[in-house]
């Protein structure tokens, strides 16, 4: 008997062994210089990019991280938590989180289409047209427009798509005779600057743009996939020709979850 129980403690005392010499597989290492949260967030994120987890697929949760890399709980929320602002994951609430779309970039330094940039990154962007027609300016419209207010003006209602999903809504406003130059168009498959500059024959100049954020009202959220109140980014754009003349006033809902914007700033020498 008790050469029967020596025998087994020996067995466990060399299984407990085996485990604790071999290495880990969680491929995370402690005590290097990058945090193990970090580490973490290296690691989901490279299985992200390589197709291991696809868009929507479920990532393990925060117990199942701490779990499988012998991490506690609050690392991996913060490794979690890390890819969500960089916008790789989002959450929902008692379900857990999930791998965000791709987002697509639009730099901010040059003024092009959204078409042309997106045409750039190897991406189809099309829009569904949802109004064409006349309208009054209303008083801030006609502000920035500098025309009274009440003038008769076109306006111009898109979703805009990237490879069929969409990423914003734009409502747009023109002086009357352009507008309905426009509206005679490939308005789906064509950027307006294109066809300003290509058909109607108008020199683009420059553009002021105004970034704010915004609930997403319910016809829009509609429109874009989204709940009500979901955050969008709100694009005001005025867009003036070569002289200077305002020729497109835009409000422009941009889905924060698949668009990203890019500006590189230069410090004043």
């Amino acid at each position: 008997m008790a050469h029967r129980l020596l025998h087994r403690l020996r067995v466990l005392d060399m299984t407990e062994t085996d485990q604790t010499t071999q290495p880990r597989r969680s491929g995370l290492t402690p005590g290097a210089p990058a945090p193990l949260y970090q580490q973490l967030s290296d690691l989901l994120r490279e299985r992200i990019k390589s197709g291991i987890y696809g868009p929507l697929d479920r990532l393990p949760s925060e117990h199942e991280l701490a779990r499988e890399h012998s991490i506690s709980r609050i690392t991996a929320r913060q490794a979690l938590g890390e890819l969500e602002r960089n916008g790789l994951v989002f959450r929902l609430q008692g379900r857990g989180s999930f791998v965000a779309r791709p987002t697509v970039v639009q730099g901010l330094a040059q003024l092009t289409g959204f078409a042309e940039a997106m045409s750039a990154q190897g991406l189809e962007a099309v829009s569904r047209v949802l109004r064409l027609g006349p309208t009054r300016a209303a008083t801030d419209v006609a502000e920035r427009l500098r025309v009274p207010p009440g003038t008769p003006l076109f306006e111009i209602r898109r979703v805009r798509l990237v490879n069929d999903s969409p990423v914003s809504f734009d409502h747009s406003y023109f002086p009357a005779d352009l507008g309905r130059r426009l509206a005679r168009e490939d308005l789906v498959r064509r950027d307006v600057f294109w066809l300003l500059e290509n058909v109607c024959g108008v020199r683009l100049g420059a553009a002021d743009h105004q970034i704010g954020a915004v609930a997403a009202e319910e016809d829009i959220a509609l429109q874009l996939g989204v709940p009500a109140g979901a955050p969008l980014l709100l694009i005001d754009r005025l867009s003036y020709d070569v002289t200077g003349m305002p020729i497109d006033y835009e409000h422009l809902y941009v889905r924060s979850d698949r668009v990203r914007y890019g500006l590189r700033l230069e410090r004043p020498r």
